[in-house]
């Protein structure tokens, strides 16, 4: 029942495998990679308590043994001193550079495990275990790693691609309905950038997805996959193409960073927020008609997700406060921010040609 999008990264070609059971069947389809019959797995507190066995369980009836160390949950994690933990902890193991370290966990875990990878004896091969949605949609895929600096998100990093991704389905399951929804913000933002089928598709099943129906979630996860593997392939380290899929998220990190990195606001729902934003503003600048970004906030609603800055708990600080952070993003090119914008839903393009008022007036309105 599972799918495969194969990564051709030429050397560094791997595939990523999506469905039921995979955690069961790890042990197989890890061992091919394997010069001896060990691994090291980092997880997190949450992760661990409800899925650690059966992965163990998964790799020991393959005759491979596995030690773990399992961190703290949450954004906090990933930070310079969870990163020395990660890779000294990795060191006591003996981990060579022929052996597999596991990623085991959301886009926390496999973003700070995949650095300590990248920089443990100057590169050792990583197997991506997505458990979250928006892991295995987006951050697991691409081979972006890194952890937060107190400048803002992602600013300490390599890119670094895995061996091999497993995306379980059914490990979707145990997700709160919370963080479900947070991750779909990264689903819905493959159709808004460059996939209007792939939206209205969203429009008339996600439900069914978000309420655990297997086939639906499977598509979902493996179109997801499939357009972000076609970027990358095209644009590995984001010299163009593949900021598309920074969609919605110039204005994500901003909310982040104003609501200190905190449950007040998961990454995916600041994504969602992010992509409405994106679409108003577009429409504002007369790229695209007004119905696009009514569509886009529509569905968001239905799906019961955060839509504009109202529905952020607590105050937020002043819309200046909130442009000057977003002028700290990666995305600054020569002193000046590049946004993605859209001509129409499916039709997401690259540019620094925004008035910053017209950023300004976006987030007056979204207050409200």
């Amino acid at each position: 029942m599972s799918e495969t999008v194969h990564v051709d990264l030429g050397d560094r070609a791997y595939d990523v495998l999506i469905g039921p059971g995979l955690l069961d069947r790890a042990g197989a389809l890890i061992a091919p990679l394997l010069t001896r019959p060990r691994v090291a797995i980092v997880t997190d507190e949450n992760v661990g308590a409800l899925h650690l066995e059966t992965l163990c369980n998964g790799l020991k009836s393959h005759g491979i043994l596995s030690e773990s160390l399992t961190l703290p949950a949450g954004e906090a994690t990933k930070s310079w001193p969870h990163l020395e933990r990660t890779v000294e902890w990795l060191l006591d193991q003996r981990i060579e550079r022929n052996d597999v370290v596991i990623a085991f966990g959301g886009g926390v875990i496999g973003d700070l495990v995949g650095f300590a990878a990248a920089i443990l004896r100057r590169g050792v091969r990583f197997v991506q275990v997505p458990t979250s949605l928006l892991a295995q949609v987006d951050s697991s895929v691409g081979g972006k790693t890194g952890i937060n600096a107190p400048h803002g998100k992602n600013l300490i990093g390599a890119f670094h691609q895995p061996s091999l991704v497993l995306a379980d389905i059914d490990v979707l399951g145990t997700l709160k309905e919370r963080d479900y929804l947070a991750g779909y913000g990264e689903v819905v933002k493959y159709g808004l950038l460059g996939d209007h089928d792939f939206f209205q598709w969203l429009e008339g099943n996600a439900s069914r997805a978000a309420e655990g129906d297997m086939q639906a979630r499977i598509a979902a996860v493996k179109r997801s996959v499939q357009m972000k593997a076609d970027i990358v392939q095209r644009d590995e380290t984001e010299q163009g193409e593949r900021a598309l899929l920074n969609l919605g998220h110039t204005f994500c990190h901003a909310l982040e960073a104003a609501t200190g990195y905190s449950d007040r606001l998961l990454h995916g729902e600041g994504v969602a927020i992010g992509c409405a934003l994106a679409f108003e503003l577009s429409a504002r600048m007369g790229l695209c008609s007004q119905e696009d970004p009514s569509r886009v906030r529509a569905h968001l609603r239905e799906m019961k997700m955060k839509v504009d800055l109202s529905d952020i708990d607590g105050e937020l600080p002043s819309t200046e406060k909130l442009v000057e952070l977003m002028a700290q993003d990666k995305k600054v090119v020569n002193g000046r921010l590049n946004f993605i914008l859209a001509r129409g839903i499916g039709e997401a393009f690259v540019t620094a040609d925004v008035n910053p008022d017209d950023v300004g007036a976006v987030l007056r309105d979204a207050r409200h």
